[in-house]
């Protein structure tokens, strides 16, 4: 029997008792899990909103699974405690969730901008994006921006080249998640684009630490007098204030004292880490790695060995597609096999 078709008395009445319940608990300013306005219509699920069913399909995507072996910060660590692309958004959606239902926001629309937000990021996390963006844009005139790529990742490259077909609440949170694109529709959609922010700056310090990059008495004095002096402390403080003031606000907005610490310790992080001595060295490795592979497949009469993305994209378009889809491991092991000789007997 096709539950569907014939749904049971559960799946019958699931869509009007939560629609009911977030009348009845939701703030005025939340967004409503229904109707799920999607690009292609479909009939909704009879058991999950269509926001928990978009959240479904992007934790069960492949470009979710490939999260776990993409860079966070640090390239290839030794360590097993490291962040990882996969672990960074896993944090980014618990704070997330935990901000949306103090407001008594939507949590599912915030999970799935949450899941979904850094779906796009080429190898190599950020340095990773910037040589692509370079590559792509001295050959072919184009930039390259993750948050962009992310949504093209759920609309058109997942579900062999149909994409995921998302709510377009999610499709708008994920696009403009980053500080570099305009700020989303939602309130959900501002809380990840804060708390982004909020959970990168304080692991990567904590990651930093781990590495040696940093030592702890390192960190300016005057953002741990405002935030405290461990992590679990500054994003405790950070996601108080964070609820308190959008609360009176209205709006998604951190209080003037702890965003300008959380900004301080931005600016450290790329003085000290992001754009450190360390970094910089890296940055001429991947830089060499990307180009290598960019230059390879823009030379090919067919481009990438499996079309590089999409149907009827253009050169330039898979060549990224390929590019972008690569985690840290296969992209160094693909660039191996161009350029470091195989052993042979003569």
């Amino acid at each position: 029997m096709d539950p569907h078709a014939q749904p049971g008395p559960v799946a019958s009445a699931f869509a009007a008792r939560r629609q009911a319940w977030e009348a009845g608990h939701l703030s005025p300013l939340a967004a409503r899990s229904w109707p799920g306005v999607r690009a292609v219509p479909e009939v909704d699920c009879g058991l999950r909103s269509p926001l928990q069913r978009d959240r479904d399909r992007i934790v069960h995507c492949k470009a979710f699974r490939r999260l776990k072996h993409k860079t966070q910060v640090f390239v290839a660590p030794e360590g097993d405690h490291y962040r990882t692309r996969l672990t960074h958004t896993i944090e980014v959606t618990q704070i997330s969730r935990t901000v949306a239902r103090a407001l008594d926001l939507n949590e599912d629309l915030t999970e799935a901008i949450g899941l979904g937000h850094d779906l796009g990021h080429a190898p190599f996390g950020h340095i990773g994006e910037d040589h692509l963006d370079e590559a792509l844009q001295a050959r072919f005139g184009r930039s390259f921006k993750h948050f962009e790529h992310s949504l093209r990742v759920v609309d058109v490259l997942e579900g062999d080249g149909l994409g995921l077909n998302l709510t377009a609440d999610v499709r708008d949170g994920i696009l403009c998640h980053s500080g570099r694109s305009p700020q989303p529709r939602t309130l959900e959609g501002k809380i990840v684009r804060i708390v982004d922010r909020v959970a990168y700056i304080n692991h990567d310090i904590d990651d930093a630490i781990r590495a040696g990059v940093l030592d702890a008495r390192d960190l300016p004095s005057g953002p741990l007098e405002v935030l405290g002096t461990t992590g679990s402390m500054r994003i405790d403080r950070l996601v108080h204030d964070l609820v308190e003031c959008s609360a009176a606000a209205g709006d998604i907005v951190q209080g003037s004292e702890a965003g300008e610490a959380m900004s301080a310790l931005r600016t450290f992080m790329f003085d000290n880490v992001y754009l450190g001595a360390r970094s910089l060295r890296e940055q001429e490795k991947i830089g060499n790695v990307i180009r290598t592979l960019f230059e390879h497949y823009a030379s090919l009469p067919d481009g990438p060995p499996d079309g590089g993305g999409a149907p009827g994209a253009d050169r330039a378009q898979r060549i990224t597609d390929y590019i972008a889809g690569m985690t840290d491991r296969y992209c160094i092991r693909t660039y191996e096999e161009l350029a470091v000789p195989d052993g042979f007997v003569g």
